[in-house]
């Protein structure tokens, strides 16, 4: 139906979360549509930033410079260090600008089943850092999951040696949630993470 060159981009944006095949085909149409004014500046923009942006050496996030704008902010705590699993969960906080503190970046979480040991993630990275000293409370935000509390465990575990305050991302009961329409997990979260009035 399409030329080859159309198909492999088709093929390619398939590969993005949240595009399958139909979707990616609909977005290619629209993009040689409007070409001018999308797709060759998004081309232009894609060759950029997969030439320019690298992983901070410091924390992990995605940035054009190294160290990143989060590491090099004067504004921000460094003595408090908040552990996410991937960089979007990263993105997930500075987006609800509820964090002033710096970040690191695992790279993923523990997982004996998809063969991702400790080796496999920025934990030793996360060691050194706080055995510079600058460091007073180490946050640990992974994901409510079975690795991400493994991962958790893990770093408490790894961090128990050093003179740090460790502290864990509540978890229970969203704000706006109806107790009816919760999980169990959630609940049980929620009533083992209760705090007085």
């Amino acid at each position: 139906m399409a030329g080859p060159e159309i198909e492999r981009l088709i093929q390619l944006l398939a590969r993005l979360p949240g595009l399958g095949p139909r979707s990616a085909r609909r977005a290619v149409l629209h993009l040689l549509k409007k070409k001018d004014v999308l797709l060759v500046p998004l081309a232009a923009t894609l060759k950029e930033v997969g030439e320019s942006v690298h992983a901070c050496s410091t924390c992990g996030n995605l940035d054009s410079r190294d160290p990143c704008a989060i590491c090099t902010d004067p504004r921000r705590d460094e003595a408090l260090l908040c552990v996410v699993e991937s960089v979007a969960d990263l993105w997930a906080l500075e987006r609800a600008s509820v964090f002033r503190g710096r970040y690191h970046v695992l790279g993923g979480t523990l997982s004996a089943l998809d063969g991702v040991g400790p080796t496999d993630l920025n934990v030793d990275g996360l060691i050194g850092r706080v055995q510079a000293g600058k460091i007073r409370e180490v946050i640990i935000a992974t994901n409510a999951t079975v690795e991400g509390q493994t991962t958790a465990h893990y770093i408490t575990d790894r961090l128990a040696a050093l003179n740090v305050q460790i502290s864990r991302l509540a978890h229970g009961v969203p704000v706006g949630g109806e107790l009816d329409y919760l999980d169990d997990g959630t609940l049980g979260a929620a009533l083992k993470a209760r705090r007085p009035l």
